[in-house]
C-alpha cells in the first residue's frame, strides 16, 4: 500500500514509511527497538486500511540506513532475538536523546501534516516507541490527540525528565497495553502510569495483557502474542475512531 520517502531533519535525512490516502486522518508510527522493516510496514498498512494515512520514520538514521540496521537472520528463530538485540540494539535506542527524538518529532509532524487531512494526528508506539509518543504528546499539545503505547518500557522513571511527566502538558487520550511479567515496566510503574493520567485528567486505557511478554505485537519475533496484538489492534482502533 505504501512508499518510502525521505524526510529532511536538523540532523540529517531520515528514510521513512508513509501509507495511507492523502488527506485521511494522520497517524505517526514510532518503531520498536528493532526498527524500519517490513513488520513495521505491514502494521502501518494495516492501521491505514482503517481510513488514516501513516507515517512510520526511521528513528535511527543517524546510526545507518533501516537496511543496513535491520535483522539479517530470522528473530523467530530460537535465541536470534536476544542475539539481535546483543549486537548493539540498546546502544541506538540510548543514544536517542530526548533532546534529538524532540528535533525528529517536530520534522515527523511536520511531513505528517502535508499529508493527512485537518485536525489533530495520533500516536502510536511500541517498546521504546511508546517512550517517543508519549514524549510528543506532551512536546505538541493541541496537535497530537490520542496517544497508544504498547509494551512500552521505561515508560516511569525517577529522572527530571521521565516520559510520563509529559502526560501533564498535553491534550491527548492514551491507550497503553502493557506485557505480563515485564522487566523493562513493572507493575509498580503501570501504577505510577496510571495516577500520572488521573491527576492530569487525561482519558486512558491502562491495561496489562496476561500471559503477553515484552515485544508481544511484533510478528517477526519469537515474542509474537497473537492474543495479545489482536487485543491492541481493538484498542487503538477504538482510540483512533473516538478521538481522531
Amino acid at each position: 500500500m505504501g512508499r518510502t520517502i525521505e524526510i529532511a531533519t536538523p540532523d540529517g535525512t531520515a528514510e521513512a514509511y508513509l501509507t495511507g490516502a492523502p488527506g485521511s486522518p494522520g497517524v505517526l508510527f514510532y518503531v520498536d527497538a528493532i526498527g524500519l522493516r517490513p513488520q513495521i510496514e505491514e502494521m502501518a498498512d494495516r492501521i491505514a486500511s482503517w481510513g488514516y494515512v501513516v507515517l512510520a520514520p526511521h528513528v535511527f538514521y543517524r546510526d545507518g540506513s533501516a537496511a543496513a540496521l535491520a535483522p539479517q537472520g530470522d528473530l523467530r528463530d530460537a535465541g536470534a532475538r536476544e542475539a539481535f538485540f546483543a549486537g548493539g540494539v540498546m546502544e541506538r535506542v540510548g543514544g536517542l536523546t530526548p533532546d534529538q527524538s524532540s528535533r525528529d518529532a517536530t520534522a515527523w509532524v511536520t511531513e505528517l501534516e502535508k499529508h493527512a487531512g485537518d485536525g489533530p494526528i495520533g500516536v502510536t508506539g511500541y517498546c521504546m516507541g511508546a517512550r517517543l509518543a508519549v514524549r510528543t504528546a506532551g512536546q505538541l499539545p493541541g496537535t497530537v490527540g490520542a496517544v497508544g503505547g504498547f509494551h512500552g518500557g521505561r515508560l516511569v522513571t525517577d529522572a527530571d525528565d521521565s516520559p510520563h511527566l509529559a502526560i501533564a502538558r498535553s491534550t491527548a487520550a492514551y491507550a497503553f497495553g502493557h506485557a505480563d511479567q515485564d522487566a523493562s515496566m513493572p507493575i509498580e510503574q503501570v501504577a505510577a502510569l496510571e495516577q500520572a493520567l488521573q491527576e492530569a485528567g487525561r482519558e486512558h486505557v491502562n491495561e496489562i495483557y496476561p500471559g503477553a511478554t515484552h515485544g508481544y505485537s511484533m510478528a517477526d519475533t519469537s515474542a509474537y502474542d497473537e492474543a495479545a496484538t489482536e487485543r491492541h489492534y481493538e484498542v487503538l482502533r477504538d482510540l483512533f475512531a473516538r478521538t481522531l
